[in-house]
Parts: C-alpha cells; structure tokens; sequence
C-alpha cells in the first residue's frame, strides 16, 4: 500500500472544495471513503483538519493518506503550464482521451497553440512529430481551436482517416458542444444567433466583427446558444453549439448579443461599471466540452472533456455543477 502523500494545491485549484479536489486526483477513492478519512482527520489541509466543503487555497498543503493514496490517481490538472517540462510525447499522452489506430482526440489546455505563428516554439503540431509511425506518417490536424479555448480537439493518424474526418467537418456531420462563462444572462433562455463575419487587422491583430451580406471576404455564421445556469444577473452559463465553423466564431457571437465571453482579451468590451468575479482567472471561459463525430470506420465517436481548472475553480465559487448540463449520447 502506498504511504502518505503531501500535495501541494495549484493555483489554479484555489477555490475547490476538498472532496472536488480528491474526486478530481482520485476518482477511485470512494466518497464515503473520503467521509471517513475527513471524520477520523487522516486528510489535513496545512496539519489541520478539514471538512468536505471546505475551500482549498493555492499552496496550502494537503495531507493524502494511505487508502486514499493507493487509489490509482487521475492524470493531474492538465494546463500548458504543467506540461511546460515534459517531452512532446509526455504532453500528448496525458491529453489523451480517445486512441485507437486510426484516430487521437486530445483535450488540449488553454494556452497551447494549435498550430505555430509569430513567437511561437511550441504547438500541437510540432508536438505531433513525436508520434510519426514506422511509415513516416505523422498524425494530421483535421480542425482547429483557439489558443486560448480549452477542450477537445480531434486529430487523425492516417491519410484516409484525415479525408474522413475532414469530410465530416465540412459537410457538418460533426456535432460539437462547447461551454461558456459570458456576462450577464440572455433575454431569451435559448436561440439562434445567424451574422456574416469578415477578417480585418487591427494593431492587436487579426479579429473577426460582424458585417453586412455581400461585404467582401464575408462569411456566414451560424451558432445555436442554451442557457445552462445563472448567477444573478451578473453571468451566465451558456451551452453553444458552432453549425458554422469560423474562426472566432463563438467568441463574436457572444458579444454581438452582448454576453461577451469572461476573460476574452479579444472582444470583451468592458463596461466600466462592469468588475471581474473576484477570485476568478482573467483567462478565456471557453471550453470545448463534446464532439460526435461519425469514425472513419464505421460508429460514432462520442468524448467528453473534463473543464480545464481555472473554469472548474469559476463553477465552484458560482455553485454550478456539471450535471446540470448534461447531454444524452447519440446512438
């Protein structure tokens, strides 16, 4: 069995409840176990006992005893930062949540690039050479997402399988599901949000702004929104679903409504009566949730991807749970 364990709390944890915080580095340890270990104070926070709801801070230390130890321990929180020291192969391997000889699907971290540009070193990309089979085929990108947004991303590791996949995007035979953290709360509980979009420059860069039909360059756009949950009038969860795939898409959608993304450096206009959630991340609450994708195959690829943590951390200080949102499978 193994002995007792110091772990020291994240930054990205403060906020968690201590029982969210063992089901998320112990999914085996059951929770009527973890009761007892909080009762008879083998769990200690800093050398003091804790109860289940109790909130954890970044750096305090949590005493993890034997039993709860030798439950086999779930990846870590994954974030471009933790994977900062490990090799390309060690990173993808601990995205991992689906693998079979034909396709990967990742839960990439927010703050990894997809692909390479201006002062970039590292990306999914360039990390995709570490799995370069014996035939000198390496694994292709068939989809992107955002930097900045968290959450699955699908990456096929033959030439057949990416004509496939690829295929499946353009002709939108891909259902895919994303979550969103956006100021204040909709008008209408669920709807439809239908613009062109056209590219332009700014001195920050590329960005995307809703334009006239017919402007050139300009793109249909079409995204389908829910709302999951509230807080008061100040923010809401919404569950948004891309028909289109354009870039930034869902990021303008939400701001063209005026429920602008938390945390979205790009087109978040802040209000100056408007304050960020005290402690809350400014980083993007965007997080690709779930893809259905038909497999190349035959059946249904069906994944989920667990939030990043400064949006787990977002969800326990506003009570939101998880289920809340969920959807049913497809057969």
């Amino acid at each position: 069995m193994a002995g007792v364990e110091q772990k020291t709390v994240d930054e990205d944890e403060a906020g968690m409840r201590v029982d969210r915080w063992f089901k998320v580095h112990y999914p085996a340890l059951a929770f009527g176990a973890l009761q007892k270990l909080l009762r008879t104070g083998q769990v200690r926070v800093d050398g003091s006992r804790v109860k289940a709801d109790t909130r954890l801070e970044a750096g305090q230390t949590v005493r993890v005893p034997p039993m709860a130890a030798a439950a086999a321990p779930a990846k870590g929180p994954m974030t471009a930062k933790t994977i900062r020291n490990q090799s390309d192969e060690e990173a993808l391997r601990q995205m991992i949540l689906f693998e079979d000889r034909k396709v990967m699907v990742l839960n990439k971290p927010a703050g990894l690039a997809v692909q390479g540009g201006s002062g970039l070193t590292r990306h999914v990309d360039g990390m995709l050479e570490a799995f370069r089979n014996a035939r000198g085929e390496k694994p292709r990108l068939v989809h992107r997402i955002d930097r900045d947004t968290s959450g699955i991303l699908v990456i096929a590791r033959t030439r057949g399988a990416a004509q496939r996949l690829t295929a499946s995007f353009r002709e939108r035979d891909t259902r895919k599901t994303y979550w969103a953290l956006v100021k204040s709360v909709p008008r209408k509980r669920e709807g439809r949000i239908s613009t062109w979009l056209v590219k332009e420059q700014t001195r920050d860069g590329d960005r995307m702004r809703v334009c006239r039909h017919g402007e050139p360059d300009a793109e249909h756009a079409v995204t389908v929104y829910r709302t999951v949950e509230t807080a008061g009038q100040r923010l809401s969860w919404l569950e948004l679903e891309p028909v289109t795939g354009r870039t930034h898409q869902l990021r303008v959608h939400c701001a063209h409504i005026g429920h602008a993304i938390v945390g979205d450096p790009k087109y978040f206009d802040e209000d100056p009566n408007w304050e960020f959630p005290g402690g809350m991340q400014k980083k993007l609450h965007l997080h690709a949730r779930r893809i259905v994708i038909p497999h190349p195959d035959g059946g249904i690829i069906n994944v989920t991807a667990p939030l990043p943590p400064h949006m787990v951390q977002s969800w326990n200080l506003l009570g939101f749970k998880e289920a809340d949102a969920e959807v049913e499978a497809e057969d």
